[in-house]
């Protein structure tokens, strides 16, 4: 995914940029499905859960017999160089280096967390600047405030996290913790760092 190439016979093609992979996952437990492995749960930025359509949502849903002429119907909405131009402006917006040294905070605290076996990695680090950086941008921001960073937070954690089986989790989940993570690692104040801020 990272490499933005695939390896068919042995012989190596480059994918054209922009790429994406978007994956959907069955709930564990399933028929046929198990977990992957810590190492390829890392390479996903964020996991996102759309859950069930309301009541009437479903309904529609059900009645809908033209969906596959709907998706024949839509229209591209973006060009490609449209969006390699937002992928730059997003990678131009500025993070202080209070903004790192607070994700960095955030990350280290799942590593130290005794009911954490494997906490978050460098890369899960990366991701979190990267979407912050995404949420300051659709914001309307060229800087990055605490604020972004709690709001994509728990997207960009809270699947790259795995649980100490060893020790009493009582209630504790994945999102508890880290819950009580972001309450007890105290975002930097920045708004009398810079002028613009």
């Amino acid at each position: 995914m990272e490499e933005c190439s695939v390896t068919v016979d042995g012989v190596t093609r480059q994918l054209p940029n922009p790429f994406t992979v978007i994956a959907t996952q069955n709930p564990i437990g399933s028929t046929g499905t198990q977990m992957l492995p810590e190492s390829q749960m890392d390479r996903f930025m964020v996991k996102l859960s759309m859950g069930y359509p309301e009541f009437q949502d479903e309904i529609k849903i059900l009645k809908n017999k033209q969906s596959r002429e709907l998706l024949k119907s839509l229209e591209q909405s973006t060009s490609t160089a449209e969006i390699l131009q937002m992928q730059e402006q997003v990678e131009n917006v500025h993070i202080d280096d209070d903004i790192y040294a607070y994700i960095t905070r955030l990350a280290s605290a799942t590593r130290e967390h005794q009911l954490i076996r494997l906490g978050v990695s460098p890369r899960g680090s990366i991701a979190l600047v990267r979407m912050s950086k995404s949420a300051a941008w659709l914001a309307g921001r060229d800087y990055v405030i605490p604020s972004d960073v709690q709001l994509v937070f728990f997207n960009v954690f809270e699947h790259r996290i795995i649980l100490n089986t060893q020790v009493s989790l009582g209630n504790a989940t994945v999102h508890s913790i880290l819950s009580r993570i972001m309450q007890t690692v105290l975002p930097p104040d920045i708004s009398r760092k810079r002028a613009y801020l």
